[in-house]
């Protein structure tokens, strides 16, 4: 096998502990150098908080992995400082075929509306989204990123501070911290360590991963075959990404052998049946991986958090594997941050179970309709889909019945403690829980709505002018002003001239929306007091809870 991309290999210094024989204690130590933990390095510097990141590798990925990066994790990543680059090198897309046997049913396009900063999605490989993780989060200069450092083992101490055992090639050492983020992955450590395990269930099917690279005409676009002439019978995924590399993943079966089906031998004449006999291509990367949709029962333990797969897993029809653990700690961070301060109370904390538990639980229930579909269980479900694809190439309504994996979309926390319920009704615009939506602004700085939001609370004030309105002098509260009309005389005044933002927020003068640091709505106001603004900020950092129940976690 052959690949285009040399790996860089960092160096792994001998840590501090080793060399003077202490233990120290820092405020956050993040646990695994992927992609979810290196932007959650990235998101702490951006927001002032140094950490130590302990990975077990000297180098970022082998093989492509996750591949497909959704809109809002492009725009956390935009936060951190590598999504330009992302998009640059990445194949952008948001366009989807799906096909059934030998005819295109029917094609979908994720972001027909223009005026967004990222798109739909792009593919690129992980190791490129770790390379330029690491760059980002280097240059930024508050990690201490420890490579060859494999966390063995964590206990919780009386003091409710966790110690790790990190075991490296210049010997074993031990380091206390305050927080622990554990995204060290399917098979975590940390999680074993603490006698943790998923709960869910593993699905009675095997798919091959092919990574391909070749020349070829394939547009940029997701294509999917439901029964292909040339894969008996089964399901087949064609993605494009950089490199002229192809991700081709083909259903295999619950009998089938993994070890045997990865060997070249076998792999070539299956994609030679696919891509005919005189294409010409080389493989990259090959692995086999079973349907699974699992999680923990709860994501916090004491000063312990799990992000990522090592809190949650499911199949990668759907990009919702690592797209869902960048919204982890896009949740996570500021709060941490928060509460090390001394800003918010320590309770601040469990609302991360609140708000990401119901998110995997979504993308769970996702993930296992994809597979019920893509793999029937009984003669009748085989039946079941076979009427709906042939209905889907006329009739619209039985295309939302057939279920290729459910694309990635943020998680709107509809039920936490930390929103203000809406105090009318909204003919649109997102409510309490949802991401905030971008759209193109006239400003002193950045063209783009969300480059103004993020990291702080922000009140976003619409207006009729830019000069009929006073910023909201808020405590913890940065007023940013959307006016239709006007001078972006400041750099909290924003202008909306073709009414992208009024419309997108279904805002009028004198709307007010409360922005959480990770870009989430908190409330959002018709008319807004400053004493309502001051109450949802409130509810925003946890510091009352009077109004919303709280969620069971795992319930």
């Amino acid at each position: 096998m052959v690949s285009s991309y040399t790996h860089p290999r960092y160096a792994a210094a001998v840590p501090p502990e080793l060399s003077d024989g202490s233990v120290r204690r820092v405020p956050v130590v993040i646990v695994g150098g992927g992609p979810v933990g290196l932007a959650a390095a990235g998101e702490f510097a951006r927001l002032g908080r140094e950490t130590v990141l302990l990975d077990e590798d000297d180098t970022v990925s082998t093989g492509s992995r996750a591949i497909c990066w959704a809109k809002r994790s492009l725009e956390v990543f935009d936060r951190i400082g590598v999504a330009d680059r992302m998009v640059d090198k990445g194949v952008v897309w948001k366009l989807g075929r799906l096909f059934h046997r030998d005819r295109e049913v029917y094609n979908f396009d994720l972001l027909p509306e223009d005026g967004h900063k990222m798109p739909a999605f792009i593919n690129l490989q992980q190791y490129y989204v770790e390379d330029y993780l690491v760059d980002a989060v280097t240059a930024l200069g508050k990690t201490d990123m420890r490579w060859k450092n494999r966390a063995i083992n964590l206990e919780v101490l009386r003091d409710g501070a966790a110690r790790l055992t990190v075991v490296t090639p210049h010997g074993q050492y031990a380091i206390e911290a305050e927080v622990v983020l554990a995204a060290d992955g399917v098979r975590s450590p940390i999680r074993t360590s603490l006698g943790l395990d998923f709960e869910g269930k593993v699905f009675e099917d095997r798919f091959l991963i092919a990574d391909v690279r070749m020349k070829a005409d394939f547009p940029s676009e997701r294509w999917f075959w439901f029964e292909p002439p040339f894969h008996s019978g089964q399901s087949v995924l064609l993605h494009k990404q950089p490199d002229d590399v192809y991700r081709i993943d083909f259903q295999l079966g619950w009998d089938a052998d993994p070890e045997h089906e990865k060997k070249p031998e076998v792999v070539i004449p299956r994609l030679k049946q696919m891509l005919g006999e005189g294409v010409a291509f080389d493989l990259e990367w090959v692995s086999v991986y079973t349907f699974t949709c699992r999680r923990m029962a709860r994501f916090r333990h004491g000063p312990v958090f799990f992000v990522g797969d090592s809190a949650h897993v499911v199949s990668p029809f759907g990009a919702r594997g690592g797209n869902g653990g960048i919204q982890d700690i896009d949740d996570l961070c500021w709060k941490v941050d928060r509460v090390l301060k001394g800003e918010t109370p320590a309770a601040l904390l469990d609302t991360y179970d609140d708000e990401r538990i119901p998110a995997a639980d979504e993308n769970i229930l996702n993930s296992t309709r994809s597979t019920d579909f893509m793999t029937p269980k009984s003669q009748a479900s085989a039946d079941f889909r076979e009427a709906a694809l042939e209905m889907a190439a006329d009739l619209p309504f039985a295309r939302r019945i057939v279920n290729s994996g459910r694309l990635s979309m943020p998680h709107t926390y509809r039920v936490t403690p930390l929103n203000t319920s809406d105090d009318e009704v909204w003919a649109g615009g997102p409510a309490p829980g949802a991401p905030a939506l971008d759209a193109p602004v006239l400003a002193k700085s950045a063209p783009w709505l969300l480059n103004h939001l993020g990291h702080r609370l922000v009140a976003l004030h619409f207006t009729e002018h830019a000069s009929a309105v006073e910023p909201f002098a808020i405590d913890g509260v940065e007023t940013v002003v959307v006016a239709r009309q006007g001078q972006a005389s400041r750099a909290t005044t924003l202008i909306d001239p073709d009414g992208t933002v009024f419309r997108r927020y279904a805002a009028h003068d004198g709307t007010v929306y409360l922005i959480r640091p990770d870009q989430h709505v908190a409330a959002r106001f018709g008319t807004a007091s400053m004493a309502a603004v001051e109450r949802a900020r409130d509810r925003a950092l946890g510091l009352v809870h009077d109004q919303q129940p709280r969620r069971a976690a795992g319930a």
